[in-house]
């Protein structure tokens, strides 16, 4: 059910995306769609590729998914900047220009924050970017059968579906800004994207959990339309909620928007780069983004149930997009969030 609301009630709503640098932008162009210009609070966990190697050599907080939501917010796309950000040198570690302005700003300037400032003014964003907490953290897990993980990057990509995701150390400093902003808002947007590698490790931030119970926000999970990675791998719309609220959200999740999926759900948790051969759970090695690689989440009318028997309001309806079926349909996206902003001003 979609709900009226006026363009001016959606430009006034202070939005905060939560999340990390793949799936936050998408709510970024969903909310820009809108007439929204959020801010984005993001992780800092992540410890793969070019940021990484950054972060290993520097000491300082990993910049890609600082970097993406940047890019996001950027009022013009098509800026020369914003190509340059994005332009990527296979032959110098596969590093982007973007990763290395920010850290070379943060060297420069001795401070993070105002790295991010000055590439907001070099991009023209719309919006302003915070890191959840300006300290560097590892993101440690247990898998659902038991096998202890450390480091997001192979956390993600683990051959059975994570159970518990904790931060090393255990209670880093929140960034002030980013508590700032999540207080203030009126909406608080969670995903899509990777759910304990790139949502749930703002969540293990003490600061950043106790700013979203002490606002008036209204929450929401946009919870990922597809598994392609093994950090969720067969774990339906309902176990992902659960763990959103295991690990901070309890009794602080008002709605979840979920892909409309009847699909039965099938068989072994195992990474979306691997498949598993037989009962001992070999593995073997199949190309990215193949059928066998990516399922989508299951998300029956009972399942909807019992995230509802929760407390969540659901918004259940088709929502994945024809050509890229892992990732949400913009529009479809953009309207189910203005049901949502349109069903919390009524509230």
């Amino acid at each position: 059910m979609t709900q009226s609301i006026t363009k001016q009630e959606l430009a006034s709503t202070r939005t905060v995306c939560i999340g990390g640098g793949t799936g936050v932008p998408a709510s970024i162009k969903a909310l820009a769609s809108l007439g929204i210009f959020p801010d984005a609070v993001v992780s800092v966990a992540d410890d793969g590729g070019s940021s990484g190697l950054l972060r290993s050599h520097t000491g300082q907080v990993p910049p890609g998914d600082l970097r993406k939501c940047l890019i996001a917010l950027a009022r013009d796309e098509k800026s020369p900047w914003v190509g340059a950000f994005k332009e990527r040198f296979e032959y110098a570690f596969d590093h982007t220009l973007g990763n290395l302005i920010l850290t070379a700003l943060q060297e420069t300037t001795g401070s993070l924050t105002q790295a991010i400032e000055l590439c907001e003014r070099l991009l023209d964003t719309c919006g302003h970017v915070y890191p959840s907490s300006l300290s560097s953290v590892l993101l440690k897990g247990v898998t659902r059968d038991g096998k202890k993980l450390a480091g997001q990057s192979k956390l993600c990509k683990s051959q059975t579906a994570l159970a518990h995701v904790a931060l090393d150390p255990v209670n880093p400093p929140a960034n002030p800004a980013a508590v700032k902003a999540i207080i203030e808002a009126d909406l608080l947007v969670l995903g899509p994207g990777s759910l304990f590698t790139s949502i749930i490790p703002n969540l293990l931030i003490p600061g950043i959990v106790d700013a979203i119970i002490q606002s008036r926000a209204a929450t929401v999970f946009i919870c990922p339309v597809a598994d392609v990675q093994g950090e969720t791998w067969g774990l339906d719309a309902g176990e992902l909620v659960n763990a959103l609220l295991t690990h901070g959200l309890e009794g602080r999740l008002d709605y979840a928007l979920v892909n409309q999926n009847e699909t039965k759900r099938q068989s072994g948790n195992v990474t979306g780069y691997f498949q598993a051969i037989g009962s001992d759970a070999q593995a073997a090695l199949v190309e990215p983004e193949s059928s066998s690689t990516l399922r989508l989440v299951v998300a029956t009318n009972d399942v909807v149930s019992q995230i509802r028997e929760k407390g969540v309001k659901v918004y259940y309806r088709s929502m994945c997009a024809t050509q890229t079926p892992s990732w949400h349909d913009p529009t479809a996206l953009a309207t189910a969030l203005a049901s949502v902003i349109a069903d919390s001003k009524r509230q």
